[in-house]
């Protein structure tokens, strides 16, 4: 008897199953922190709020972290599977441009977890820790937090565009023209993901500050970006 999953297709669709799978965990817990956990925190008194920085903070930061890790590693497995399967020129084609597209800023997403806001996070954990212990917060908490917050803010800015194409890859066909110079779209985005990186390592929140920033800003990068794929593939 066959079985689907044992074929080339059911191994590309236990990738795909998988990368949403951990998706899903990690943009969830993503849009926690920032839709919820921040502003219960500001609202909350002091005790409430160093009890759970001390031991709710870490245990969901581990799921986040190790989601966007597997949520990497499954989908750039997909990736490579599909191309060596249907040939890399698939990549030149309207689900290539999106998929990329959105894969470039899952892979800034990934990065700003794992270098930026665990690094960060850690510092205002174990400043939190030794306070409740009786000794001196850390110094450098307080801004080590804020650039975990920038990047934190950046990532759920990002997401709504890397959402938006990995949705269109396979159900919004755009007329890609095979022969337009795509490296040009390639340079294009470098600057744009390129200048908002470099504000989420040195910058500051502006106007993602608020949760309606953060989602406004996140809903014009995705009307850009799709304004300049369709301008710059015909």
């Amino acid at each position: 008897m066959e079985m689907a999953l044992l074929s080339s297709d059911g191994f590309m669709f236990l990738l795909r199953w998988l990368h949403l799978f951990f998706g899903v965990m990690w943009i969830g817990l993503l849009y926690y922190f920032n839709f919820v956990q921040g502003s219960f925190f500001a609202e909350t008194d002091p005790a409430t709020k160093s009890n759970a920085i001390q031991k709710l903070v870490p245990r969901a930061l581990w799921w986040f972290r190790w989601a966007a890790m597997f949520t990497m590693l499954s989908g750039l497995t997909y990736l490579a599977s599909k191309g060596h399967r249907d040939g890399f020129e698939i990549f030149l084609t309207s689900w290539g441009v999106a998929i990329l597209t959105g894969s470039a800023l899952g892979l800034f997403m990934w990065a700003n977890v794992w270098f930026v806001i665990w690094p960060n996070q850690k510092i205002v954990i174990a400043s939190a820790t030794q306070a409740a212990a009786g000794g001196k917060a850390l110094p450098e908490a307080a801004a080590a937090g804020a650039r975990a917050g920038v990047a934190s803010r950046t990532n759920t800015m990002f997401s709504i565009p890397m959402l938006f194409f990995m949705g269109a890859a396979s159900h919004l066909p755009m007329a890609v023209n095979p022969n337009a110079n795509l490296w040009i779209l390639v340079g294009v985005f470098a600057v744009i993901f390129g200048l908002l990186e470099a504000n989420a390592l040195k910058g500051k929140t502006g106007p993602m500050t608020t949760i309606q920033g953060v989602i406004s800003c996140g809903f014009g990068l995705a009307g850009l970006l799709y304004v300049l794929v369709e301008v710059l593939t015909k």
